[in-house]
């Protein structure tokens, strides 16, 4: 037998991974030394340094070299027995989501320091987690997914909870956790039963299976085709659907979703309704698509129908900015599964089309909806007092910057041009209307519409209504970490609604990657 080797080159297709573990380990020893009083900053510059390597890390594996007068990509391939596959479109989310964890530390320095238990394993929770969301990126077994996709829940749960003394705060920890954990349920059943029907969980296996109609079965020393059964597969796409809805907070699977985001410490929220969101839909990609799983269409388009028409009509009547943004975060969950849909035509290249307005969506919502949040925890304060409306009146001239930042990423949200949002929308109603879809366009549009009144509503609250308290009173002073994560935020959502081709080129070729 040929004895089971691992190269050195597999554990760089995992490094991102690796720098990630390594990190989060290294801030749990170090809170061991640390006073019970003492500032846990250096934990999360720690932390903040471990996610920047880790981005670079990804970065690094798009190396080309020249061999034999041909360029190649030496880092890209499969690793640990095919378990997982390092290509440009897992580097592309790697890259994503750990920018978005350490600005999300970034965005957390001062509002750990200000907690009476200042506990640094908050920073390794967040690095740890991250480990999860990059791993169900690049996993090529569903087994694989549901560990990675556990990983990540279970510091989500922990972390929405982290305001020990605040009721609500443990009361979302609770629902997410109970609600989380069924959904997790569904999405385990429907591996059992994928493998049931097409004999592997292996997402390169699925789709072979799939596409021959017969699945090998080794019975004794012989090998039989038999063939797939259909009704398992239909099923197990449905109950995977509905665990990975629950975590892209989809109608109809988005009870959680405003109470958590009340509850939870704003800078937490502003991490997981971006990072485990983009993670989430990267495994929808790799189910739907990379595998070629049937039965799905009609399916999705009414779940991206409902989380628009819901999502939004929801938010127009909130008073509080947090639960306004978790209605916000239902509609756009709904926005990007329209790319799922927007394949249907028979032009060559509209596949491709609808995956790489998903990627792009989901890249632009990631860091327009974090910066959100990061004004969001500075307004809101340590103790999350400030959060509804008449809190923004007059913030325009209390904190000019804090308005104006917040303002450019509501009208990225919005999808005002010059903002990626804009042309994350572009491209999915255009991937929409090249399959067809018109009645679904349309609902994305009259959507978009009605979702401009909630975004513009607080703009107005911001720039055209006193106070009730004192006009000039102005705001804390904006710490360095949350600055600093504001900035960045604002000049990637300028930067994707100005000059997207850039994102658009490597995109194109994370889809072509995923479809072979």
């Amino acid at each position: 037998m040929r004895p089971i080797q691992i190269t050195s080159i597999e554990y760089i297709r995992v490094l991102p991974e690796l720098i990630l573990t390594l990190f989060g380990a290294a801030i749990m020893m170090a809170e061991a030394f640390m006073k019970g009083r003492a500032s846990r900053k250096p934990l999360g510059i720690l932390g903040f340094v471990g996610a920047m390597l880790a981005f670079a890390a990804s970065v690094f594996q798009c190396r080309v070299v020249e061999v034999n007068g041909q360029q190649v990509s030496p880092y890209m391939g499969y690793a640990f027995f095919d378990l997982v596959r390092v290509d440009h479109f897992s580097i592309f989310f790697h890259a994503v989501i750990c920018l978005v964890s350490a600005f999300a530390i970034l965005a957390s320095l001062d509002w750990v320091d200000d907690q009476i238990d200042r506990v640094g394993e908050y920073y390794a929770l967040i690095l740890l987690g991250t480990v999860g969301m990059v791993l169900m990126s690049s996993a090529m077994e569903l087994v694989l997914i549901f560990v990675a996709l556990e990983i990540s829940s279970i510091a989500s749960y922990v972390l929405a909870g982290f305001r020990r003394r605040s009721a609500s705060s443990a009361e979302s920890a609770l629902k997410y956790f109970l609600l989380g954990s069924f959904a997790t349920a569904f999405f385990l059943y429907g591996v059992a039963l994928i493998f049931g029907g097409v004999g592997t969980t292996n997402i390169n296996g699925i789709a072979a299976a799939i596409q021959n109609n017969a699945h090998p079965v080794i019975i004794g020393n012989a090998v039989q085709w038999l063939p797939i059964n259909y009704g398992l597969v239909y099923a197990a796409v449905a109950l995977m659907f509905v665990g990975i809805g629950f975590k892209v907070a989809a109608a109809p699977f988005h009870i959680w979703t405003p109470d958590v985001y009340e509850g939870a410490p704003s800078p937490v929220v502003g991490l997981m309704s971006t990072a485990p969101k983009a993670a989430a839909f990267a495994v929808l990609l790799r189910i739907f698509f990379a595998a070629a799983t049937p039965g799905w269409f009609w399916m999705v388009w009414a779940v991206a129908a409902l989380s628009m028409t819901l999502g939004n009509i929801g938010a127009l009547v909130q008073n509080n900015i947090k639960r306004l943004l978790a209605y916000s975060s239902i509609a756009h969950a709904g926005y990007l599964l329209v790319a799922f849909v927007g394949y249907r035509s028979s032009e060559p290249g509209t596949v491709q089309y609808g995956i790489t307005a998903a990627i792009f969506y989901a890249c632009s919502y990631a860091f327009m909806n974090l910066g959100a949040f990061v004004v969001v925890s500075q307004i809101a304060g340590p103790d999350e007092r400030f959060t509804s409306l008449e809190d923004y009146a007059g913030l325009a001239r209390r904190s000019p910057v804090l308005a104006a930042t917040l303002t450019i990423f509501l009208l990225s949200l919005i999808g005002i041009p010059l903002t990626g949002g804009f042309f994350a929308k572009f491209y999915v109603f255009s991937a929409a209307l090249h399959g067809n879809l018109i009645w679904l366009t349309v609902i994305g549009v009259v959507n978009s519409a009605v979702a401009a009144y909630y975004y513009l509503r607080v703009i107005v609250v911001m720039y055209m209504r006193e106070p009730a308290g004192n006009v000039d009173a102005p705001l804390a002073a904006v710490p360095n970490g949350i600055g600093v994560a504001m900035i960045c935020t604002a000049a990637i959502t300028i930067f994707l609604g100005v000059w997207p081709q850039g994102v658009i080129n490597f995109v194109n070729q994370s889809a072509r990657d995923l479809l072979q």
